[in-house]
């Protein structure tokens, strides 16, 4: 777990700071200038850590000429979760702090007002609702917003921030951040060369300046603008050398992550979790020899990169515990044609090679099915239709090597029992399968499994008690019938990650045997980092031993009206360690009181 930095503030008493003088001068200047082309000014304030780049800030951002210049003063900790839904919210919470200063409230928007007069409104807001507000706030203002502490290496989160400062609205931002950065005067000229070829497509544009921004050697600009890719292909304005460009950059375990998106129809809405889910199946997700990281970690380490590269858009981090994203088309041609041979997209028409490992099954019927008989080297399988059993009966008896197969939505009464004799499978996903009941014992046999997804199948009657023998089992969705899990089959999975229990209409505790809602000494989760717990209408009992979890980072409760406000205090109390904790605030307030 990272350590979390020290939170700093905007005060300070001048008669404590001896020969910063010049220092406050200088930024003063800035402050007191305007680049009339741009709506938002940035001034940024860089240097190691404890060289003193905060207090000169502080100065000046207390100073008469910027308090009488600037109708919003804001100062906001940023660290190294540079995550925008939250800088949101504490931008805003800073702006109310002073709002009063400069201008009558009486002439805000009511939607504003409210915020003023209750400020816990602001914690239950959306992203976009959050974006809303802030542009409302900020509207036909001048402002001055400090990001203090910036680590964030991700430019592209800093251009989201700044697309959100935008709204019509005239600012200075003021950010300083540790590091070193030197002037490279001849980067200009080549980096004007380069954006020249890529025909003003800001794609293409964001892309490379994605790969070089970090990248001060000249050698490395020149290949770029220099390279043969540029004359291989004219169309799309050059977007699509461009792209390849950043694609021929990637290290090499991340073309292959890259590449298998591919299988993934245009406009899919990727989640971070279950790509990385994707990724670890395939064992490709490999920790570095002198570190000890999760898979899971590493995964999203993999992402952030590709988003780093502008091959990923469309962030929304409105998802707890995960994320969504997009590949905009030419990406997905991109990652298509790189793929070609080895991922493929099935339908009737499609022309199969025979040595293909992923395959995506956008349709179905004979024509499909008699393709199949071809191959014999396939890894994936992933329904994106509904299937008859017997293509998944052709797929089970061919594919021995299988690693995911990918069910969702789909609508089988019964998992065939050949599924047993695929021993490579370490990713089955069932969501969404409201007629499946009984899950066999046969699924036992997947002693390799590491991710199980039987969400949302309403009808399921729970699981065997041998699901306690899949001992890799680290990322488990349950949806169930009964009143209380099986404690001696799901209790005892030590290598359980993440244990999400979803839409189960008549669960009331966690676990059966449970005295008094005790965690008995047969429930161990020893490794569980992630547990949610979200409509469940019935459920009322948590864990009296919840904090013996020692390994948990991540806790939500969601749309569970019969748990009282005590119960949840109680457990927050309990694991106040835990850095990420979630509880809505919807219940019955006569029951909740019980």
């Amino acid at each position: 777990m990272q350590e979390r930095r020290e939170m700093t503030h905007s005060f300070v008493r001048p008669r404590n700071v001896i020969g910063r003088d010049d220092a406050k001068k200088q930024i003063l200047d800035l402050l007191m200038q305007q680049d009339a082309d741009r709506n938002v000014n940035v001034i940024p304030i860089v240097g190691i850590g404890g060289l003193g780049k905060t207090t000169p800030a502080k100065l000046a951002f207390d100073d008469n000429q910027v308090v009488s210049r600037f109708q919003l003063r804001m100062w906001v900790c940023v660290f190294e979760d540079f995550n925008v839904a939250r800088l949101t919210k504490e931008i805003i919470k800073s702006a109310i702090y002073r709002i009063d200063e400069n201008f009558v409230v009486d002439g805000l928007p009511n939607s504003l007002k409210e915020l003023l007069n209750d400020k816990k409104i602001l914690e239950n807001l959306g992203v976009d609702e959050l974006q809303c507000r802030l542009r409302e706030l900020l509207k036909e203002k001048k402002f001055l917003l400090v990001l203090d502490d910036v680590w964030n290496e991700d430019h592209s989160k800093g251009n989201q921030l700044e697309e959100l400062l935008l709204g019509g609205c005239n600012g200075m931002k003021l950010a300083f951040k540790d590091g070193k950065e030197k002037e490279y005067p001849n980067l200009l000229k080549i980096g004007e060369a380069i954006v020249e070829k890529c025909k003003g497509v800001p794609l293409a544009v964001m892309t490379l300046a994605s790969l070089l921004h970090s990248k001060f050697d000249e050698r490395e600009w020149k290949f770029v603008r220099d390279n043969e890719i540029w004359n291989l292909d004219k169309k799309d304005g050059g977007i699509l050398p461009a792209l390849r460009l950043s694609y021929n950059q990637l290290p090499f375990h991340l073309k292959q992550h890259f590449a298998y998106c591919s299988l993934f129809p245009k406009d899919f809405e990727f989640i971070s979790s279950q790509l990385v889910q994707f990724w670890m199946a395939h064992g490709i997700l490999q920790s570095p020899d002198n570190e000890k990281q999760e898979l899971e970690d590493i995964g999203e380490l993999y992402i952030k990169e590709l988003m780093s590269r502008s091959l990923f858009e469309d962030v929304d981090e409105n998802y707890m515990f995960s994320y969504s994203f997009k590949m905009c088309d030419l990406v997905h041609d991109l990652a298509q044609s790189i793929a070609k041979g080895e991922c493929s997209v099935v339908t009737k028409k499609s022309t199969l090679a025979a040595e293909v490992c992923h395959l995506s099954f956008l349709e179905n019927g004979q024509e499909v099915t008699t393709q199949l008989e071809k191959l014999s080297k396939v890894h994936t399988n992933i329904f994106k239709t509904k299937q008859p059993a017997s293509l998944l009966e052709a797929c089970i008896i061919r594919f021995k090597y299988l690693r995911v197969l990918d069910l969702s939505k789909s609508s089988f009464e019964v998992l065939p029992s050949s599924i047993g004799s695929l021993k490579h499978l370490r990713y089955v996903n069932l969501s969404g399968n409201d007629i499946i009941k009984p899950l066999l014992d046969s699924i036992c046999k997947l002693h390799s499994l590491q991710t199980l997804l039987p969400g949302g199948c309403s009808n399921l009657e729970w699981f065997p008690k041998g699901i306690r023998d899949i001992i890799g089992l680290r990322f488990l969705v349950v949806t169930t019938k009964h009143t209380c899990l099986l404690e001696k089959a799901v209790g005892c999975l030590d290598s359980l990650r993440s244990l999400w229990i979803c839409e189960c209409e008549n669960l009331k505790c966690v676990f059966e045997g449970m005295e008094e809602g005790r965690l008995t000494q047969n429930v161990q989760l020893k490794s569980l980092q992630t547990f949610r717990i979200k409509d469940c209408p019935e459920f009322s009992s948590l864990l009296e031993g919840i904090q013996d979890l020692t390994a948990l980072r991540e806790f939500q409760i969601e749309d569970c009206p019969m748990l009282s406000r005590k119960c949840r205090e109680e457990v927050r109390h309990k694991i106040a360690h835990v850095p990420n904790i979630d509880f809505d605030e919807y219940f019955d307030e006569d029951i909740g009181s019980s």
